[in-house]
Order: structure tokens, then C-alpha cells, then sequence
């Protein structure tokens, strides 16, 4: 005994003691202030703002003889909340409970409601007696000064189960997931040494928090809200013509960079209803099943039939497969696959004319000779499945989004040539986001590179100093000559002067700012037309779809036109 003794408290006596003193140490993590998300002029997308929020120091009731229980039902009832939703909040995460519970410091003030009245937080203030534990103070919390405006792109933070993050609250989606690391900032820490029975003490040491890092983006608000409000119009003169109008898409890219201006979908929402904990009814809304999905970002997770400004991609699988490019074909009405009579849009016949006229007045039947020749030549790879390939269809873009859809293209060899006749016309078991074509068109119009799309263009740090470069990276080139690129650039122009698109732009100053586009209207089993129209000059790219709103030209091209007439400043008489 006398030498287990003499090498407890001698031999091992440093170590014991060390050990005895961790034990009383608790380590807090002190939460950093989220970064900003600016526009690219320095606008502000998402800021923080002061508002009262309502924090639960849990050593103090635990302390108290029923371990805070009627505390918490008292501060349930003042903030108007279920007892149940604060039990979950100030619960420890363990093995048992993983989800609805606090992952952080039992020794940190959990935070149970943000951006709470200040009336409310007084009588917190004010009444000690029934509320010990219980902290009321101003802290930071996400303000989106243009409410629902680019909501997609920015997303929103919830609650986080992350320790080291000493956080109430992550990125969940948008901007605020992809670059999360860097809005976070780095959390500080506090090393406080408590009694047996877990109060604390004294504070050893401190390192304060870094605040988070600005990200800043090629995001134009001015651009965005013409983008949202053109979208917003498409959708209203749909639902007046007795259309369905569900859903709608818009994107604005700069052609020769790869960076998104503007992004908008519909049906959108307030991020803002996430701060301070979503309310159970707002979460039932944006989530049940006949409320349109509005968390879903259309522009990049929405997938259509691309209808006929697909035909871009069948024209240079065309040429490339030897048709001639100033050759002239016949653009009957009718083209005869194995018995089936594949039509023209309305019947309409054209004649023989050019591939520049075909795009002018999207012909359909010149398209289906060409994928019904190509097919019997090779039915088990196909020029256009090829084409369409090296145009970024079948994969996701890239984009610093999360969530991101691959839309679908074929891979097999079809067994039927009705299946290739109808993907020449982008119908059939193709499909694309708006993002997809998108960036698509801004590679015709720059000359053939396939960017990977970029929102993200540089991180600043809280100090000023540019702490990294975001350059959107280069995806592929398009297989197609000069010529021909051209060429198709070529043809587009005529459809806003005399094709598909002309009655939509009857009177844009085509000559002072020519746009060159193609027009879609996808047919839908069960379901009205989805409506297209995609666009470009030298310097944007502009692709708007609206779900079930009828004709490209009627719907889309009238959107694009107005997000053209605004992106120039022009003031039109119409």
C-alpha cells in the first residue's frame, strides 16, 4: 500500500493532477459572424442584421429541482411556440437522439428563437424570477434586403448539427451551401473551468472568432429583377389565355466568360422565412405536394423536352455528317417513317428551301429526313446523340449550385427510327434544364467553348484582401467549324426579323442591338406545351421556358424580349 501510495502521488502525481483539471475544463465555441453576399457592383444579397434572439443557458436548468421543465413551458407559451419544438432545441445530441437536438456545447446558451419582438424580449428581461436561464439579447442574423429576389441562387441557412461550428445556423441550399466554408469564418473558443456540479467557474482563455469572408458574385440585381419580373409577366399572359402556366425558368449568362447574370424560377419564396427557425405552416407550404414546389430552383433541377432549339444541335450533327450546308431540302409537310406520317408543326409547307430558312421557320420534316437517313446508316450510334453529346447534354453543367439536375440524353442506339425522328426535333427521351441550354447557345455565340457556369467570382476577406479568384472553368469545345457556327449564328438572326420569333419582336431595334434566337414549343403527354425560347447577342446569352405556356413564340420569346429591352435600357412603344 505504502508504495502504490508513494507512485500515485510521486511517480504519477503530475499526470493525476493534469487529468483532474481536465476534467473541470469545458471547451465553448464562441460562433462567427456569416459572411456577406454582394452583387457584382458590391450590392448586397444577404446581410446580417441586429435582432433580439432568445438563447437557453442549459447548466442553469439543469440546476433548478425539476431540471427547467416549467421554465421552458413559461417561455413556450410568451414566444407563442410548441413546448415540445424548445425541449427539442435544447436537448443534447447523443446516439439516441442524432436529429432535433443541439450538437454544440452543453455549456454554450443555446439559441431557441431569432429576430423575436422586442416587447417580448423585455418581458424575458424584465422577469428574471420566471425566466432564470433564460437570455435575451440582440445578435446577428441573415437579412435579405430584396426579399424573394434571386432567392435560388442565395438559398438560405437552418439550424446546423455541426459541433465545430459553434453555429446555430448553416447554409442549406444555394450560394449559402456551395460556399458555406468560407460565409462561415472560423468560430473562436472559450476554455471555462466549472465545479463538480457543472457551474462555472472562471474563464481560462479566449481566441475570438474570425467573421466570415464576402463572397461576391456575378449576379447583376438590376439584370436579376428585370429577369424575375419579365418571367413573372410570361406567366401571368399564359394564365390569362386559359394556360396552365405552372412553372418558368430564366437564365442570363455572359457568353464569352461563362458567368451567370441573372437566374430566376418560379414559383419562388422569401428566404427569410427560415430565420429565426421556419414556422411549422411556412414549412408545410413550401413542401407538400400541390403547393408547386417552390424550393426547387427550375433554372438548374427543372428538366423539359428542349423542342426545337434543339435543332442547333441537329444542324452541326447534320454537317458533320456530309449534308452540305448551303444545300436546300424539302420541307414538305408530312415525312413518311415506316408507315407513321410525322407532321410540321400546323401542317405548314415550305418547300425546298435553305438550313438557314429551316431554322428561320423551324421546319420539322427536314430534321426528321436528316435523323431518319443517319439512323439507317447506323442505328447504333447515332451522329445526333453524338452532337448532343459534345454540346453538354446528358451531364450537369457544373454550376456552383447545389443539387444541380443531369437532365437525360440517350446513350444506346434506338431500334426504332420513329425514336431518332423524334429527338432530331429535341422530342422523344431527350431533356434539358434551362441552365443546360444555356450555356449551350453562349458556346454558339462565342465560338464554340463550353464553359462550366459560375455565380461565385471572388472571395474577399474580412480584412479587404481578395482571398481567392473564382474563374469559371472551360468544359469542352464544341465539334463544329467556324463555318458553320457561323452560319447557324447566321440563321438565328432571322428568327426574331422573319421567323418563329418575329411577331414577339415586332419593333425591337434589331439593327442597333441584333438578337439572334430560336424558338421551342415541346409537346407534353397529358400536359400543355412547354414553351421556349433561347437567345443570344455578343455579349449575353437570354434562355426563358415556361411550363404548360403554349408556343415558344407566344410565351417565351415575349419574356426574352422584355429581359433584352431591359438588360439595354431601351424604352419601347408596344
Amino acid at each position: 500500500m505504502l508504495g502504490r501510495l508513494w507512485q500515485v502521488q510521486v511517480v504519477d502525481g503530475d499526470r493525476y493532477a493534469r487529468a483532474a483539471s481536465e476534467d473541470h475544463v469545458r471547451h465553448v465555441v464562441i460562433p462567427a459572424v456569416r459572411g456577406r453576399i454582394v452583387d457584382s457592383h458590391g450590392e448586397p444579397l444577404v446581410r446580417n442584421r441586429t435582432a433580439m434572439t432568445v438563447l437557453v443557458d442549459r447548466t442553469v436548468l439543469t440546476g433548478l429541482p425539476d431540471e427547467g421543465r416549467a421554465v421552458l413551458r413559461r417561455l413556450a407559451a410568451l414566444l407563442d411556440m410548441d413546448p415540445r419544438e424548445i425541449g427539442d432545441r435544447v436537448r443534447l445530441c447523443s446516439e439516441k437522439a442524432s436529429q432535433n437536438c443541439w450538437a454544440g456545447s452543453p455549456y454554450q446558451p443555446i439559441p431557441v428563437a431569432e429576430a423575436i419582438d422586442e416587447r417580448v424580449a423585455f418581458q424575458i428581461v424584465e422577469r428574471p424570477d420566471d425566466f432564470p436561464g433564460v437570455i435575451a439579447e440582440p445578435q446577428p442574423v441573415r437579412d435579405y434586403p430584396h426579399g424573394a429576389l434571386a432567392a435560388h441562387v442565395l438559398g438560405y441557412v437552418a439550424p446546423g448539427d455541426e459541433p465545430s461550428t459553434g453555429s446555430a445556423s448553416v447554409g442549406r441550399d444555394g450560394l449559402e451551401a456551395t460556399y458555406e466554408k468560407e460565409l462561415r469564418g472560423r468560430p473562436g473558443s472559450r476554455e471555462l473551468v466549472v465545479d463538480s456540479a457543472g457551474r462555472v467557474l472562471r474563464t481560462l482563455k479566449e481566441r475570438p472568432a474570425t467573421p466570415g469572408a464576402t463572397l461576391v458574385t456575378s449576379i447583376d440585381t438590376r439584370i436579376q429583377r428585370i429577369t424575375e419580373t419579365a418571367l413573372e409577366r410570361a406567366v401571368a399572359r399564359a394564365r390569362a389565355q386559359g394556360r396552365p402556366a405552372d412553372a418558368g425558368a430564366a437564365v442570363v449568362m455572359e457568353s464569352r466568360t461563362g458567368r451567370v447574370v441573372a437566374l430566376a424560377s418560379l414559383p419562388d419564396y422569401d428566404p427569410s422565412v427560415w430565420v429565426g427557425g421556419i414556422a411549422p405552416d411556412d414549412y408545410a407550404r413550401l413542401t407538400r405536394d400541390d403547393g408547386g414546389g417552390p424550393l426547387l430552383s427550375r433554372a438548374i433541377q427543372g428538366q423539359w423536352a428542349p423542342a426545337s432549339t434543339w435543332k442547333v444541335v441537329s444542324t452541326a450533327a447534320a454537317v458533320d455528317a456530309g449534308y452540305p450546308l448551303r444545300g436546300t431540302y424539302d420541307c414538305s409537310s408530312v415525312y413518311r417513317v415506316n408507315g407513321w406520317d410525322f407532321r410540321n408543326y400546323r401542317g405548314a409547307d415550305h418547300g425546298r428551301i435553305d438550313l438557314r430558312q429551316a431554322l428561320a421557320v423551324s421546319c420539322d420534316t427536314i430534321f426528321y429526313r436528316f435523323a431518319h437517313e443517319m439512323w439507317r446508316k447506323n442505328p447504333s450510334g447515332h451522329p445526333m446523340q453524338r452532337m448532343a453529346d459534345a454540346f453538354g447534354f446528358g451531364r450537369a453543367t457544373g454550376v456552383d449550385l447545389p443539387g444541380e439536375a443531369a437532365g437525360h440524353l440517350p446513350r444506346k442506339g434506338w431500334e426504332r427510327p420513329g425514336d431518332a425522328v423524334n429527338f432530331s426535333i429535341g422530342q422523344g427521351e431527350v431533356l434539358v434544364t434551362p441552365l443546360q441550354l444555356a450555356r449551350a447557345y453562349a458556346a454558339l455565340a462565342n465560338g464554340g467553348t463550353l464553359f462550366s457556369p459560375r455565380i461565385g467570382k471572388k472571395i474577399v476577406g474580412a480584412d479587404g484582401r481578395v482571398l481567392r479568384e473564382i474563374t469559371p472553368p472551360v468544359d469542352g469545345r464544341l465539334p463544329v467549324g467556324r463555318r458553320t457556327l457561323a452560319y447557324i449564328r447566321q440563321a438565328l438572326a432571322e428568327v426574331p426579323k422573319t421567323g418563329t420569333a418575329a411577331a414577339a419582336f415586332a419593333g425591337f431595334p434589331l439593327d442597333e442591338r441584333p438578337v439572334a434566337g430560336k424558338t421551342g414549343t415541346a409537346e407534353v403527354f397529358g400536359k400543355q406545351d412547354t414553351s421556349w425560347f433561347a437567345s443570344f447577342d455578343k455579349r449575353y446569352t437570354v434562355v426563358v421556358m415556361v411550363a404548360q405556356g403554349g408556343g415558344g413564340g407566344e410565351t417565351a420569346a415575349p419574356a426574352a424580349r422584355d429581359i433584352w429591352s431591359g438588360i439595354y435600357r431601351l424604352k419601347e412603344r408596344r
